[in-house]
């Protein structure tokens, strides 16, 4: 089996060499436990990291190109030529991806790639096609701000009022699923407004979307955190719009 990595980047001259070195470090033999009809023992995943550089001014792009032009092998390179935003970057990466399980990374350290055991652990199993990791979950982390603990709660009840879930994390970084979860499902974010289209149209395929803790080490906006307040209200927007309209 392969696990294809989407790695939406962005002016990240400083942490991207850290988190691509974080990610190949990971040991991607999963020992299973026999449920639902798999049978129990190890599955070694072949891996394949899909970066999608979006426009990015500050260096970012030109270690990218020296990379690609080393013929790193399990490394796969697209390039925009302006930003787009995070959504038109995860929708490209997930149209190069060739794995049958996609898992989203963000580039800026506050995801810990050590945490793909738990996630792919269920998936494996049988469990549930589509695993979040949740940051709200009893896992290791530094204090998140106020505003973003408030927004990210209101968001996560939101989402449960509207589809009857009982999620702790939806706009979560770590989504893991099968790819035939999404194989066919029109998105459409440019933004980060993926975060809430994603789990909308998960969950209205009627998919059950399972949760594990994981680590976090959250930015500040002065560290180059990029996602702002109103995000929250497009977020807002983009639930209840995916809820009753498309």
């Amino acid at each position: 089996m392969r696990l294809s990595i989407v790695m939406p980047v962005y002016n990240e001259r400083a942490t991207l060499e850290t988190i691509v070195h974080q990610v190949r470090s990971v040991d991607l033999t999963i020992v299973t436990a026999g449920t639902n009809g798999y049978l129990p023992g190890p599955i070694t995943l072949e891996r394949e990291i899909i970066i999608v550089d979006d426009g990015s001014t500050d260096g970012t792009r030109e270690i990218l190109q020296g990379w690609q032009a080393a013929g790193e092998r399990d490394l796969k390179i697209i390039f925009h030529e302006r930003n787009l935003g995070k959504g038109m970057a995860l929708r490209t990466g997930f149209q190069h991806a060739t794995g049958d399980i996609i898992l989203v990374q963000d580039a800026d350290l506050e995801y810990d790639p050590r945490d793909y055991v738990h996630l792919l652990q269920p998936l494996l199993e049988g469990r549930s096609p589509v695993v979040y990791g949740s940051r709200f979950l009893g896992g290791p982390r530094a204090a998140m701000s106020l505003s973003h603990t408030l927004g990210n709660k209101a968001l996560t009840l939101l989402t449960n009022l509207l589809f009857g879930t009982a999620l702790s994390d939806m706009e979560t970084c770590y989504k893991c699923f099968r790819r035939d979860v999404i194989e066919g499902m029109p998105l459409r974010s440019r933004t980060f407004e993926i975060e809430p289209e994603l789990t909308a149209k998960i969950l209205k395929r009627g998919y059950t979307i399972f949760e594990v803790p994981i680590r976090y080490n959250g930015r500040s906006f002065h560290e180059g955190k990029k996602i702002g307040w109103r995000d929250g209200f497009t977020a807002v927007k983009t639930l209840l719009k995916y809820r009753f309209i498309d």
